[in-house]
């Protein structure tokens, strides 16, 4: 009996010891296990983040563009080739929804709402000169009286590397926009109620104005009253007898509709209506460098496009404006308008005085 009971206990023993020497085996295999779901994670994740990235991408563009004036004008035609070229380059996947005629406001109303963030609008064209309270201070100059001389002279500047030298200056100044490119309506003039066969019938009359430093000195060096109203209110505040005339491009004249208030228009060729299209720092910078090229390009596009057309464009609703009985009344010589706003290209270029004397070297 006891050496039945040694005997079991024997191989109790040997049991244990063979469970023993086996538990071994098992431990080393679960590491490596580990470490491999470990990678497989990581390796899901990375490419669960690349396939986001990728479908960001991807993923349709829609830039609200504010358009103060009608799309038939010339700067109309304009945003609508940029529009349209975007659209073309990237595949549908970017899209400029032109907000035309006004409807969100002036621009010193779009560049309000564009540098008080949040994002309701994120592109504008607008004319050069309304960007000097916004860190533009170099655009100014592209809106005194008489700067450029013909069309050409000013395409010569908006083709050169000083030109994006001034479409950079607000977004280096920190005011949260960049110019993409440039563009021009046409030569402007005055335009009034009254017929005006020369400089001295502007005199005393009420001429409306933006906000903008030179064009108060210009008005006021015919000897006019210079009135801001807001761009929007202009057609009735000439009807209403709040301003006697005011100064707009031909096209932009007809387009909206001011001959039917003001049928008079002085050719006096005052400045040529430099305008340039802007984006905000916050929509550049969100979008992708492939998005970024595709407007650049686009912006080259309608540039170029704006070029081709503004001077047949001016010149055929010139003729429609005579055609319909305006009042068209030719400056042959602008001498006398030349020396009247001496004062005020002298005080509006101090400290640039090189600067604008590149522009003028230009012609």
């Amino acid at each position: 009996m006891k050496k039945k009971v040694l005997s079991a206990v024997l191989c109790a023993a040997m049991m244990v010891s063979l469970t023993a020497c086996g538990l071994q085996s098992p431990a080393k295999t679960e590491a490596p296990a580990a470490e491999t779901k470990a990678e497989t994670t990581a390796a899901e994740t990375e490419a669960a983040a690349t396939t986001e990235a990728a479908d960001a991408a991807e993923a349709e563009v829609t830039l609200t563009f504010a358009e103060v004036n009608p799309l038939d004008t010339i700067v109309g035609q304009m945003d609508t080739a940029f529009a349209d070229k975007v659209a073309e380059l990237s595949g549908g996947k970017v899209k400029i929804d032109i907000q035309a005629s006004g409807v969100l406001g002036s621009e010193n109303d779009v560049l309000d709402a564009m540098l008080g963030g949040g994002g309701t609008v994120q592109m504008s064209r607008i004319s050069a000169f309304a960007l000097t309270s916004y860190g533009g201070e170099k655009s100014m100059l592209l809106s005194l009286p008489y700067t450029f001389v013909s069309r050409e002279h000013f395409w010569n500047f908006a083709n050169s590397d000083l030109a994006q030298e001034f479409l950079l200056e607000p977004h280096e100044n920190g005011s949260g926009v960049r110019g993409l490119f440039y563009g021009e309506e046409g030569f402007r003039h005055f335009f009034t109620k009254d017929p005006v066969e020369k400089m001295s019938d502007l005199g005393g009359m009420k001429l409306r104005v933006s906000n903008d430093p030179v064009m108060n000195g210009l008005v006021e060096s015919l000897g006019a009253s210079p009135t801001v109203v807001s761009f929007n209110e202009l057609y009735s505040a000439i009807q209403t007898g709040v301003v006697d005339g005011a100064e707009q491009p031909i096209a932009n004249y007809k387009s909206n509709a001011f001959p039917e208030v003001a049928n008079n228009i002085i050719l006096d060729g005052h400045t040529l209506g430099a305008v340039q299209v802007i984006i905000t720092d916050e929509a550049w910078d969100s979008l992708t460098e492939e998005q970024q090229g595709w407007l650049t390009e686009a912006g080259k596009y309608a540039s170029s496009y704006d070029q081709q057309i503004s001077q047949e464009a001016e010149d055929k609703v010139l003729e429609e404006l005579k055609a319909d009985g305006c009042n068209v009344v030719e400056v042959e010589d602008v001498t006398e308008w030349q020396d009247a706003v001496k004062d005020v290209i002298a005080e509006n270029t101090k400290g640039q005085e090189d600067l604008y004397q590149q522009i003028l070297d230009m012609q």
